[in-house]
C-alpha cells in the first residue's frame, strides 16, 4: 500500500510509545510487588538460579536429561507458587511481565516476519485522521446516504431522481466492496449539494478499511499546493505531487472551483494522465455538466476522462438546503 512516509513514521512512533509504556508499567509493578511481597523476590532469585543451571547443562556434552527434568519440575513448582501468592494478594498471575498492547508482536509491529495486524490498524487510523482534517469522514457512509431527499417525480427518461440515486448508491456500494489498487475511475456530476462528496467519502472509508491509502482534497487546494511546491514554497503545503500521484485512491473534489491558469490546467492533466498510466483509481466530483466541462478544459483532459472514467450523474435539489 502506498502510505505516506510520515504515516509509517507516525505508526512506528505509536508502537514505540506503547512498548515503552508496557516496560515502564511492568517495572513499577515489579517494584511494588517486591516491596509488598518479599517471598516473590525470593522465588524470582531461585528461578534465575535454575535458569543459569539449565544453560550450563546445555553446554555440557554429558547426558544430563534426568537433571534437566528435575530443574524443570522445580521451576514449574516455583512458578505455580508465585502465581498462587500473586492471586491471593489481588494481582494477576502474570503481573511481573510486561502487558503489551498487542500480545502477538509485543508492540514491535511485526509478527513472524510480517507486519502485525495491530500495525496495520494504526496505519488505517492514521489515514482516517488525515482525511478527518479536511472532510467529515465519519458522517459520510453508505448507511447515512438518505435517498428520501431526492424527488420521486419521473423525468423525461422515465426515471425519477430518487430511483437514479438508489442505483448510483448501489453501484458505489459494489465499487467499494470490490475496491482494489486497479479499480476503475469514477466521475460524479451534478449540482451543488446532491451527495457527490458524501458518496466519495463513503468509498474512501471502505478503501481505508481494506488497508489502502487515500488522498482527499478539493481541486483548488490540491492544485494550489502543487503549484506552491513547484515554485519551492513548501513550508505550509498539505499536498505534494508524490502523494497525489502515488496514493492508492485519489479523490479530487469540486473540480472546476480551482483558479484556472496554464499551470493548473497542465497540473490537472498530469494528475489524470499519470494515474491512468499507473492504473491507480481516481474519483472526481464536479458541479459542471458535460457542456461546461468541455468549454473549460482542453481536449487532452476531457478525452481522457470520457474514455477512462465511469460517469455517475446525480439530479435533484440541494439536499443541504432541504435539510
Amino acid at each position: 500500500m502506498a502510505y505516506k512516509s510520515a504515516a509509517y513514521q507516525k505508526a512506528i512512533n505509536i508502537l514505540e510509545r506503547r512498548r515503552e509504556k508496557a516496560v515502564l508499567d511492568a517495572n513499577i509493578r515489579r517494584q511494588e510487588i517486591r516491596q509488598k511481597l518479599p517471598e516473590i523476590d525470593e522465588i524470582q532469585t531461585k528461578l534465575s538460579a535454575i535458569g543459569i543451571s539449565v544453560s550450563k547443562y546445555f553446554f555440557d556434552k554429558k547426558n544430563n536429561e534426568a537433571e534437566l527434568k528435575k530443574l524443570e519440575a522445580a521451576s514449574l513448582a516455583l512458578q505455580k507458587k508465585r502465581a498462587e501468592i500473586l492471586k491471593e494478594n489481588g494481582y494477576d498471575e502474570n503481573a511481573l511481565s510486561e502487558k503489551y498492547f498487542c500480545a502477538a508482536c509485543k508492540d514491535t509491529g511485526y509478527f513472524n516476519n510480517r507486519m502485525c495486524s495491530c500495525h496495520k490498524e494504526i496505519l488505517k487510523e492514521n489515514e482516517r485522521n488525515m482525511l478527518r482534517r479536511n472532510a467529515p469522514l465519519d458522517e459520510c457512509t453508505f448507511e447515512t446516504f438518505d435517498v428520501r431527499y431526492y424527488p420521486e417525480t419521473v423525468m423525461e427518461n422515465a426515471i425519477s431522481p430518487r430511483q437514479k440515486a438508489e442505483k448510483i448508491l448501489e453501484s458505489c456500494r459494489k465499487y467499494a466492496q470490490t475496491f482494489y489498487e486497479h479499480s476503475p475511475n469514477l466521475m460524479f456530476m451534478g449540482k451543488t449539494g446532491l451527495g457527490k462528496t458524501h458518496l466519495s467519502l463513503a468509498i474512501a472509508n471502505a478503501a481505508i478499511n481494506k488497508g489502502y491509502s487515500v488522498v482527499y482534497g478539493s481541486s483548488q487546494n490540491i492544485l494550489s499546493d502543487l503549484q506552491s511546491e513547484n515554485f519551492g514554497r513548501t513550508e505550509n503545503i498539505y499536498y505534494n505531487e508524490y502523494d497525489v500521484l502515488s496514493t492508492d485512491l485519489l479523490i479530487l473534489d469540486d473540480l472546476g472551483t480551482e483558479y484556472k491558469n496554464s499551470y493548473s490546467i497542465a497540473c490537472l492533466y498530469n494528475i489524470i494522465n499519470t494515474r491512468i498510466l499507473k492504473k491507480k483509481p481516481t474519483i472526481i466530483s464536479t458541479n459542471y455538466d458535460f457542456g461546461q466541462f468541455n468549454e473549460i478544459y482542453d481536449m487532452r483532459i476531457t478525452s481522457r476522462i470520457a474514455g477512462e472514467y465511469s460517469t455517475l450523474i446525480l439530479e435533484g435539489q440541494d439536499i443541504r438546503y432541504i435539510k
